[in-house]
């Protein structure tokens, strides 16, 4: 059961990192615009993957889904995370600023990269599996991260100032909107008129070719020589500590079948791009971020695997 199970994630992420590698070839040789991957990366983030998750979870059939657990699971694991994170500040021979990045690279995720992946393993309920998980995910590390730059950040905030910043990115968020109405349309079953589930549908489909070739093209893999200790650090938590950690919540909430395994890949994914931009607004370390962000995603197609087998070994998946 790991070894499909595993095989089945591999052949799932195969195509992430192909178009990852192909965003990455094409703006390094040149072959598009440099002002075309701005632009690209609003209209996936702001317009396809939204329309993904509305059609996904407004047609999907989550009778069976237990939203509920799958929320607590994701949470609990992320704030654990976090907090052990934090208590262990002083093991990471980094200066404040350089810590927020270190906590961005173990907390944040790739909302492509999962989507990907649960899409390839299940199909429409992945879809909407991973629209849950986002929904959960989302506006946790958001705070989180917005409370850790207004206690480390070098351009430190009050935290009134961080926690109104932080709560007007979670209602404005286009995948938490999404997610949200997409739950209402799966609530109340009023579904999607043909010509709008066709729409959707098609922006949908555009969605991850091209926000992974975005992530690709924002890799600076220039930087992965500097800071190899502190990256080294993030990636041990991100691809090792928090995994494990909800294998664990799993098991003590009963969670088990596609939910359970999207639950830990998801809690697996490289760190975001966008956590990049977050560093440079908030006073991180811009460097050691973008070296987290380019080691984390060379690596997710090693680390991605291994959690799922230790999901299969240890969970009814």
């Amino acid at each position: 059961m790991a070894v499909a199970t595993t095989t089945a994630v591999i052949a799932a992420l195969a195509p992430a990192g192909l178009l990852i590698a192909l965003g990455w070839g094409l703006r390094r040789r040149g072959l598009m615009p440099e002002g075309f991957w701005g632009p690209a990366e609003w209209l996936s983030y702001y317009v396809l993957l939204p329309a993904l998750f509305v059609h996904g979870l407004a047609t999907a059939d989550m009778s069976g889904v237990p939203v509920a657990r799958i929320f607590a699971v994701l949470v609990g694991a992320v704030v654990l995370t976090a907090a052990l994170v934090v208590a262990g500040r002083r093991l990471v021979a980094v200066d404040d600023a350089g810590f927020t990045s270190v906590f961005q690279g173990a907390v944040r995720f790739n909302n492509y990269v999962g989507v990907m992946l649960a899409t390839g393993l299940y199909g429409a309920e992945g879809t909407a599996l991973a629209a849950v998980a986002n929904a959960a995910i989302v506006p946790t590390v958001n705070v989180l991260s917005v409370l850790v730059f207004a206690r480390y950040g070098g351009a430190r905030r009050g935290l009134g100032r961080g926690l109104g910043l932080v709560l007007r990115q979670v209602a404005t968020n286009p995948l938490v909107l999404a997610s949200a109405v997409g739950g209402a349309l799966q609530a109340t079953g009023a579904g999607l008129p043909p010509g709008i589930d066709g729409t959707l549908r098609a922006l949908g489909q555009a969605a991850l070719p091209m926000g992974l070739m975005c992530v690709g093209a924002a890799l600076q893999l220039g930087t992965l020589s500097r800071d190899l200790g502190p990256t080294l650090a993030a990636s041990a938590v991100k691809f090792v500590l928090l995994p494990a950690i909800t294998v664990a919540a799993c098991l003590a909430a009963g969670l088990g079948g596609p939910a359970a395994l999207v639950a830990v890949l998801f809690h697996s994914l490289p760190t975001a791009s966008s956590s990049y931009i977050l560093s440079r607004q908030l006073g991180g370390d811009a460097r050691l971020m973008a070296s987290i962000i380019a080691l984390q995603t060379l690596l997710a197609g090693l680390a991605i695997p291994l959690s799922a087998a230790l999901a299969a070994a240890v969970l009814p998946v």
